[in-house]
């Protein structure tokens, strides 16, 4: 089941168990790999659990091998919990690193990451009768559509039949254009490369529409049967973008700090903010992680280590708290931006740009 992975993750932030048991696994696994780091996973948790979360892992194991047989893909992230009767899935293109994550809620961070370093886009290769429009996401192509048209060679002789047999042609290459500009029109992709030989492509950017124009990211002169080593400079250029993304992100709160803006740094100040729905981007070291406590009861996540919440008496879990700021993150539509940048790390590995104070 594979759906747009910005939507799954949404739906997977906004589900946990209130009763704080570990209850939901969350496997992330290459199914070319060796078995045996199922199997020492699943001995682990197997050694530490007991009673109903014992039996309830056990269950929901069994639906997780029975779905890994099923499932079409080498690639894929199980999310599931016997207990809640839950089950949802993706299968990504992209190679993924070997995790089983058991808490009381799922384990999105892997796919955040994923969905923030391979980002969509949509790609045009045009030229004055010949245009296919690519759909390009994690790194693979996932639809294409094709326009053609029967535009007439350039006309050799003079005279006035010249001319009008130009006007004629220039016209037919307008239409064409036209075409292309509407069926890319239905396409909501962030970023759009336009590629091809010649003026085309030029002309074709002229007419594009003002919001749709302002998603160009670059501008690719190439030949029209060079679709192989298209493909391959654009996802080359994609992720380049992504990288000074990351690294602008993180200059960005710099500055906001420096002139006491609109930016929060560090674990308490950010969890605070993006609780309460103030920030717009979260910025996040990518590998780091920071152990901690949540109370699914009462939604209070803090550092450190109790068995019981101080403020309602209920039972908490271990966590990553940076994972639970993220699917507060998801749950209030913030962006989401990880970054090895050296800046993140001195302010505390995680800030926000705020909407408001």
């Amino acid at each position: 089941m594979t759906e747009n992975l910005s939507k799954i993750i949404r739906e997977l932030s906004e589900v946990y168990d209130s009763d704080s048991s570990d209850s939901y696994i969350s496997l992330f696994l290459n199914k070319k790999s060796d078995r045996k780091f199922l199997d020492r996973r699943i001995r682990a948790c197997r050694s530490v659990l007991k009673g109903d979360l014992l039996k309830n892992f056990n269950e929901t194991i069994e639906i997780i091998e029975e779905n890994i047989k099923k499932i079409n893909g080498d690639n894929i992230a199980i999310f599931a919990s016997k207990k809640h009767d839950f089950l949802n899935y993706v299968t990504l293109p992209i190679k993924l690193k070997n995790l089983l994550i058991v808490d009381s809620s799922p384990y999105i961070r892997p796919l955040a990451r994923i969905n923030d370093e391979w980002e969509s886009f949509t790609l045009v290769l045009v030229s004055s009768n010949y245009a296919k429009i690519y759909s390009i996401s994690l790194g693979r192509i996932k639809d294409t559509k094709k326009l053609t048209s029967d535009i007439m060679n350039k006309h050799k002789k003079g005279g006035c039949s010249q001319a009008r047999f130009n006007r004629l042609r220039k016209g037919a290459i307008s239409a064409f254009l036209s075409e292309v500009v509407e069926s890319l029109q239905k396409i909501s992709d962030k970023s759009i490369i336009i590629a091809g030989p010649g003026t085309a492509k030029n002309q074709f950017v002229d007419m594009l529409p003002k919001d749709i124009k302002e998603k160009v990211v670059d501008i690719i002169d190439i030949n029209i049967d060079d679709e192989k080593k298209l493909l391959k400079e654009s996802i080359y250029l994609i992720s380049e973008r992504e990288q000074r993304k990351s690294q602008e992100a993180a200059m960005q709160l710099k500055e906001e700090i420096l002139k006491d803006g609109l930016a929060v740094y560090g674990f308490e100040e950010t969890l605070n903010a993006v609780k309460n729905g103030q920030v717009e981007l979260i910025i996040i070291e990518k590998d780091y992680k920071l152990r901690g406590w949540i109370c699914e009861n009462c939604q209070v996540v803090e550092e450190g280590n109790t068995s019981t919440c101080p403020y309602c008496g209920k039972k908490t879990s271990e966590v990553d708290v940076l994972e639970e700021i993220l699917e507060f993150a998801e749950r209030t539509d913030a962006d989401i931006e990880f970054t090895d940048d050296e800046e993140i790390v001195n302010l505390g590995h995680i800030g926000g740009i705020l909407r408001f104070k």
